[in-house]
């Protein structure tokens, strides 16, 4: 079954997208489109755990825990991993996204909840604000001091620590960075914040902005559970999920630019498999589509990426990458390198190996994404 949705060129690159981005279509200047996507691992879990922690099973660092690990906090009042999840439910695979695995706990990422409190316990009790506050985590501190010499080096003990004094900073800086109020009409607009289709996700693709802006590390903003999943109803069920994400992501780029923001952050947008060619159910309105991993797309932006460029491609039916094929370990190595790793270099010894995120895949940076 061909696509059912037109195709156009789009920018100065000529770039073909679905009629059901038109707001990515306005970016397309700015991205690089990977069409050749592959993990090969055909379940939503394990594909997921593939891409987001180059290997299928779960228990692992995501990526956020790795560059966290490598690269540290810019923020020192604020987490340097945030997780975003949808209203809805937690995505496929759920916590295991923002897990840091058998990394040092320090480096898991922190959720910041898609509604009001979006942080929980934020705010001590009225009786303990201000100055008794203050002794009290001051002698806390002490006591945990004291205690840690007592027990070096145990690392869990060590981010617990880490944890009360980033908690007590928190509490005016998170409610500065996920405070909205004084973003102008014009910028919520931008992110769809406006309309009921996008406004959710626009505000969390918002926050991601705010977050970076102030040194976050590393954000993820999560869809739903199965949100993708088109195995019946895809005519239906395709175009509403590009329409609440479309306007959003594009909103994000186009922010991160004239900010001067988007030369030192890289947007990546992807899920963890495409669809197959042929129809899964029957009946014009049932149609859908099952899984693909051989052969699917994601596109990136800024960080020292190309603008306009289509890399890889499908066969003639969109079933198997066959040119510049890109596998989750690969795209991993590319991702380390805009941040100056070397993904083979960056490890953590681990049961007397060394163990790093390609898993012992060689993990090949694809230079011609590259600027």
């Amino acid at each position: 079954m061909g696509s059912p949705f037109a195709f156009q060129r789009h920018g100065q690159c000529g770039m073909e997208l679905s009629e059901l981005l038109p707001h990515l279509a306005e970016v397309v200047d700015e991205i690089t489109v990977i069409r050749s996507m592959r993990t090969g691992v055909n379940n939503h879990v394990q594909s997921i755990h593939a891409l987001n922690a180059g290997r299928i099973t779960a228990g692992h660092p995501a990526l956020g825990s790795w560059l966290c690990y490598a690269l540290g906090s810019e923020a020192q009042n604020l987490p340097a991993f945030v997780a975003l999840p949808d209203p809805l439910s937690l995505p496929v695979g759920g916590v295991d996204h923002w897990a840091n695995g058998w990394l040092p706990s320090l480096f898991q990422g922190t959720v910041v909840r898609p509604k009001e409190p979006r942080i929980l316990n934020l705010d001590p009790p009225a009786h303990m604000r201000g100055e008794p506050q203050e002794k009290l985590l001051k002698y806390l501190d002490e006591l945990n001091r004291d205690h840690l010499a007592q027990h070096a080096g145990e690392l869990d003990l060590e981010a617990r620590i880490a944890t009360y004094g980033l908690a007590a900073q928190m509490q005016t800086a998170a409610k500065e960075a996920l405070d909205l109020s004084k973003e102008t009409a014009a910028t919520k607009a931008m992110y769809g914040m406006d309309t009921p289709a996008t406004a959710e996700y626009g505000t969390r693709c918002l926050i991601a902005r705010r977050l970076v802006e102030r040194g976050v590390r590393f954000v993820q903003v999560f869809t739903s559970n199965q949100f993708w999943d088109h195995h019946n109803t895809l005519s239906a069920r395709l175009p509403e999920a590009c329409k609440k994400t479309d306007k959003p992501s594009a909103a994000l780029v186009k922010d991160l630019k004239q900010r001067g923001l988007l030369d030192s952050t890289v947007v990546m947008w992807g899920g963890e498999m495409g669809r197959l060619p042929v129809i899964q159910n029957g009946g014009t309105d049932k149609i859908g589509r099952d899984h693909n991993t051989y052969g699917f797309s994601s596109w990136l932006a800024g960080g020292g990426v190309k603008g306009g460029n289509v890399h890889g491609a499908t066969d003639d039916v969109g079933h198997q990458a066959v040119e510049k094929v890109v596998m989750h370990h690969d795209l991993h190595a590319t991702l380390l390198h805009l941040f100056g790793l070397d993904a083979k270099k960056l490890v953590y010894a681990r049961n007397g190996q060394e163990q790093n995120l390609l898993d012992g895949k060689e993990g090949t940076v694809v230079t011609d994404i590259l600027r």
